[in-house]
């Protein structure tokens, strides 16, 4: 007996082990199997407590916890430190923060990454899309009414035959959208409360026209374009919680004004930009940037803005390549931006190349400064081989090697024939040069072929000094022949954090980033 009771006591102790914070489970190696067996559906949000990002989604994370638990939800909400439970995070593959992984049914083997916006609501409605029905019957208005009140978007479908066809692909199209709620009704008094005539299709949102009527042929995919053209405002403004939805979403073409928001004539410059918003619906997406925010100040640095010089508008494309766009017209006018946005889209506008001019001492110093307005007499002179540093002022991993850099420039100060360089990437944009992270290392050897090869051995004196004597063969590949991570619509949500850089550790050692 005592045996058993002892057996008991260790089994209520172990149990206990799992404590909470602000009801988020908070979880270790030690208990996490554990909590898998109690909770079977359970988010978990590997963290770094240094992390920025992190540390903004903590208080949302919360209250989406406090949200679930409140409702009697079986869903719960877990965190694992990361930098402590070191093994834990490498289990699950964890080389950025946050990363959210769902836990579903207790399978701890497949977990399904978190893919919607980092606001409680979003996260409760994706949780909920992903343990429940793709579309939940309303039963009445009150129903209805609630939908509608508690989320800022939502889609209800009103139809009146269960098994007709429209409703069957409405389903379809529900089940590819894990961050908007779908509901359908039947009900007379529904259609009517909501002055609804026939079989019809309405996304309710708490902006802009307020609703949206589904008025295209029913397919799956007209339904999803529609969806995704009108569950964001006209403008929306940049944060930490929408930047998800901002960059997570299929329109690519983003244009962007930087304006302080305290600036007296901030409204009607916002009008001006939505009223020119409504002309590109669905093709650009018009986002605000508030240039006064300390956190948005390395987004005007990627666009070589400095805040003295808002209002601007700059448009950018986030497809393999990022090419950014400058206006001509500076007036944030509804009919200049209508001009900017029409070039864009007919293909009339050239790319936007930023370059500091050339410094006086650029040839001085054993190490040479590039900016876009020299660097391609001097990467492409035929007569030198050039290896070249593309760096962020910012970047941990530049400081890093920064020392090294300026001993191999030293080494190499006399040579008749081999130029050390670097050039700021953050302020300098070379079109025949793509930099997707910070540092890149490229190689220009001499002859008239211009060519270009991407350096990618050890970070070391030694390392380089190799590869240059070899005439770039030792630790290198010829440029794009890499498995480079490519620079994407996530990394400039992240360039608040580190555009890219391939590590924000405080250490410095890990490859990953402070952000996803």
């Amino acid at each position: 007996m005592l045996k058993f009771f002892l057996l008991c006591t260790l089994a209520v102790a172990s149990r206990a082990e799992i404590s909470e914070e602000e009801d988020v489970l908070v979880l270790k190696k030690a208990n996490f199997d554990e909590a898998l067996k109690a909770h079977p559906d359970i988010l978990v949000e590997f963290y770094a407590p240094w992390c920025g990002h992190c540390k903004a989604l903590a208080p949302e994370y919360a209250k989406a916890a406090g949200i679930l638990k409140a409702e009697g939800s079986g869903i719960r909400l877990g965190k694992v430190d990361a930098t402590e439970e070191t093994e834990l995070a490498q289990a699950y593959g964890v080389r950025g923060y946050p990363t959210i992984k769902f836990f579903k049914g207790g399978d701890k083997d497949a977990p399904k990454e978190y893919s919607a916006g980092r606001q409680a609501d979003d996260i409760v409605t994706w949780l909920k899309k992903r343990t429940g029905p793709a579309v939940t019957t309303l039963a009445g208005i009150t129903e209805a009414e609630s939908l509608i009140a508690d989320n800022e978007v939502a889609v209800i479908g009103f139809f009146k035959d269960a098994d007709s066809a429209g409703l069957k692909v409405y389903e379809k199209a529900a089940e590819a959208i894990d961050d908007i709620p779908f509901a359908v009704t039947s009900d007379d008094a529904v259609f009517s409360k909501f002055e609804v005539s026939k079989d019809s299709i309405v996304l309710f949102k708490k902006f802009d026209e307020g609703r949206n009527i589904f008025d295209g042929e029913p397919t799956k995919e007209n339904l999803l374009s529609f969806v995704k053209a009108n569950q964001l405002p006209l403008v929306i403004e940049f944060t930490e919680q929408t930047a998800p939805k901002i960059f997570g979403g299929d329109i690519k073409s983003h244009i962007l004004m930087f304006l302080p928001k305290a600036a007296s004539d901030f409204q009607d410059k916002m009008n001006n930009f939505k009223k020119a918003a409504e002309g590109f619906k669905g093709q650009i997406l018009f986002i605000f940037i508030d240039s006064d925010v300390d956190d948005n100040q390395r987004i005007l640095e990627f666009f070589g803005l400095k805040k003295e010089e808002c209002p601007a508008v700059r448009l950018i494309t986030l497809e393999e390549e990022m090419t950014k766009y400058k206006p001509e017209n500076d007036a944030i006018t509804a009919e200049a931006i209508t001009e900017f946005c029409t070039l864009f889209i007919e293909g009339k506008l050239k790319p936007h190349l930023m370059s500091q001019d050339i410094p006086d001492d650029w040839d001085k110093n054993p190490v040479k400064v590039l900016v876009g307005k020299n660097f391609e007499e001097v990467a492409f002179d035929p007569t030198k081989n050039v290896f070249i540093e593309f760096y962020a002022p910012w970047c941990g991993h530049c400081k890093q090697l920064a020392p090294i850099w300026d001993k191999l420039g030293e080494k190499f100060k006399d040579s008749a024939d081999i130029v050390v360089a670097k050039m700021d990437s953050t302020a300098n944009e070379i079109e025949t040069v793509k930099v997707h992270s910070f540092p890149t290392l490229k190689f220009f050897p001499a002859g008239d072929e211009r060519k270009v090869i991407d350096y990618n051995g050890e970070r070391t004196l030694e390392g380089f000094t190799k590869f240059l004597e070899s005439g770039g063969k030792d630790g290198g590949t010829p440029a794009g022949e890499e498995d480079d991570d490519e620079l994407d619509g996530d990394d400039l949500a992240d360039v608040d954090e580190g555009l890219d850089e391939e590590s924000d550790g405080e250490d410095g050692d890990d490859d990953g980033h402070d952000e996803l």
